[in-house]
């Protein structure tokens, strides 16, 4: 994975605090929530930030204020992009500054075939129909 960046890729049952140790990340991004997130807050350096858009996992979580006040993590949510956001990802792709990962292309027709295998969670990257 070291061609896009990524020092280390670990996969989504992995045990992070074993792996990457408390207090040894800046920044989480997680969409996932749910009962992983207490997890995600132990990462974080002091002065860490956490930003988040989704729950997937679940919206409810556990949070141990200590780890949140003495840390001086910032939690940060978001709903939407800005206006100017949607148009500066696809300039940054057409122009090459950014590749996104590419896990699998599928024809329209071949949807439930997509679907089957993105709930399976063993690919990298987007699943793109094609009309």
């Amino acid at each position: 994975m070291s061609q896009i960046g990524a020092d280390i890729l670990l996969g989504r049952s992995a045990d992070l605090i074993a792996a990457l140790g408390e207090q040894s990340v800046d920044v989480v991004v997680d969409n996932v929530a749910g009962s992983g997130f207490p997890t995600m807050i132990k990462l974080l350096k002091r002065g860490g930030q956490f930003v988040s858009s989704g729950a997937i996992a679940g919206p409810i979580v556990d949070l141990d204020m200590r780890d949140m006040y003495l840390k001086d993590i910032t939690l940060m949510g978001t709903t939407a992009w800005d206006e100017t956001t949607f148009p500066n990802i696809v300039r940054y792709i057409e122009q090459g500054e950014i590749q996104p990962v590419l896990a699998e292309t599928f024809p329209l027709t071949s949807i439930a075939e997509a679907q089957k295998k993105f709930l399976e969670k063993k690919h990298v990257g987007k699943f793109v129909l094609v009309p």
